[in-house]
Order: C-alpha cells, then structure tokens, then sequence
C-alpha cells in the first residue's frame, strides 16, 4: 500500500516531536523572536544615550546593565535581534533563489548544463568566502546609491547570501539527479507535461525536505557570520544594535564590565545552538526511509 501525503506530514511530525533537542530548540528560537518583535514594548530608546546612567551593572531597573553611552543592554539586545535575525532570514532567501534553480537545471538536464553549473559552483566554493564578505561589504558600504547604505540590512544579507548559495546548488542537483529517474517522472514525461512542469511539480516538492533542513542550519551560519562583519566594524554600523556590533563596542570594556560582551554571545549561542538542533531533528524527520518504515511503506 502506498502511504498517503498526509501519512508523510503525520510521520514526520511525530519524528521531529521525538528529538528532544528540537524541541527545546524551537522554544527558545519561539521566545527570541517574540521578545525582538515585541522589543518596541520596552520603556528605553535602543539609541538614546543617557551619560548619567553609563556602565551600570545588571539591576531591576536595568536587567542587563546598561553600556557606555548609558543605553539599556536588554533593549538594544531586543532590537540588535531583529536586525541579526533578519540578516540571517534575507541571506538564506537570496541563497535559495540562486542555489536552488542552478542545482535543479544541472540535476535534471545534466551534461553540458550540470558540467557549466556545477564549475561555477566549484569556482565559488573555492573562494575563501569571509575574506570576501569583507571585501564586498567594504565595497558596497561605500556606494552612493540609497539601496547600498553604510547601515543596510540588505547589503550585508545580499553579500551573505551571494556567497552561501553553494551548498543548496549540490543538494538540489543531488535530488534531481536521483529523482528524475523515478517511474512516475516517465509516466509525467510521456504524457506530455513540460520541463517546468515535471521540475516544479513533481520533482522539487519531493526533494524539499534537503532544502528545509539545509535552510535551517545555513540561518545559523549567516547568523555567525553577520556577527562576524559587524565584530570587525564592517557589518552593522553603529548606532543601529546587532549582535555583533554589541560585542565589538564591548571590546574595550571586557576586563572590567564583561556583561557587555557576555550577554549578546549568549543571545547568540542560544540562537545558533536552537537553530542547530532544530536542523537536526528536521534531517532526522525527512529521513525517507525512517518515514517509510514508519506508514508502513518498508517493512
């Protein structure tokens, strides 16, 4: 018997419900982007200095201290969150539009196609992708047109994302390569349905679940990275909060005032570590054949 679409979906949720790190993974991830978007319920502006209460220690009135220029920590945490995580989310979409069509052309019309694509592919890969992130985000930082500003979220997302694409490039091709010789593919084949058709319809929704889980983990390394550029003062300028920009401001106040630094790498690693056990218990979800076996398809 041949499992219905929503035995998979009930399969596969029950698999994710079972990775207990998942789980708890998605809670934190769910609270931290709650507490960003309802950051604008704080009484304290994230970019309006008050010298009077600078460098004050964690307190009730301040939970996380407050920073040099006398702003509240957790406030600029919050906004400093959205900016970091709609980074993130904005360079694994812009790595989806590029690396997911390149990979499906070369896995299913291979040869000459997947040989141009797939060497593209290679020569991208072998660039040594931080040392450019540097170089394109000095680039672009400086020039005059409004798209391209010193403090724009989406040119640093847009030179994440141009160097993160490779990897859903290989995924996707490996998926087409092997799914475009499925029976019911020859069967869509012969009855006349388009290229476009066979890719978009029949193919790509059953190879998704390599997408979901890659796009998962690639959030938490645009994450990383995004801290990384603004860490070295060439990702999110100041006075706008990232993560990164937090820690890098924090660089010269460590000895004596360490929650300046220690409270925005926590916001981090919880973030990243979430995301990462998230994308392991959707890559334990979409195993086929542990899907398969549990409808009832393997035996």
């Amino acid at each position: 018997m041949i499992p219905q679409p929503s035995e998979f979906s009930i399969a596969i949720w029950k698999r994710f419900t079972r990775h207990r790190g998942a789980i708890i993974g998605m809670v934190i991830i769910s609270l931290i982007i709650l507490l960003c978007i309802f950051a604008f319920l704080s009484p304290f502006n994230p970019e309006k200095s008050s010298l009077a209460e600078k460098l004050l220690p964690p307190s009730p009135a301040h939970l996380l201290g407050t920073d040099a220029l006398g702003r509240d920590l957790l406030t600029r945490i919050l906004y400093g969150g959205r900016i970091s995580l709609t980074v993130g989310g904005i360079a694994v979409a812009i790595s989806l539009l590029i690396g997911v069509p390149i990979g499906a052309l070369a896995g299913y019309y291979g040869g000459k196609i997947d040989s141009i694509l797939m060497r593209i592919t290679d020569a991208f890969l072998s660039l040594p992708s931080f040392l450019v992130l540097i170089l394109l985000a000095a680039i672009l930082r400086e020039v005059e047109l409004p798209i391209f500003q010193r403090n724009s979220v989406l040119t640093i997302s847009l030179v994440i994302g141009a160097l993160s694409w490779m990897t859903f490039a290989r995924l996707v091709r490996a998926a087409f390569l092997t799914l475009r010789e499925m029976d019911y593919v020859s069967a869509s084949r012969a009855l006349g349905a388009s290229d476009r058709r066979i890719m978009l319809g029949h193919i790509l929704p059953n190879g998704i679940g390599v997408v979901i889980v890659e796009a998962t983990l690639q959030l938490g390394y645009a994450i990383i990275q995004e801290a990384g550029l603004s860490f070295l003062n060439f990702g999110i300028q100041q006075p706008t909060p990232s993560w990164g920009n937090l820690i890098y401001a924090a660089q010269s106040h460590f000895t004596k005032y360490p929650w300046l630094a220690i409270f925005p790498g926590i916001a981090i690693f919880l973030t990243i570590v979430s995301v990462n056990y998230i994308g392991d218990g959707l890559r334990d979800a979409f195993d086929p054949y542990k899907v398969m076996e549990k409808v009832g398809e393997w035996t």
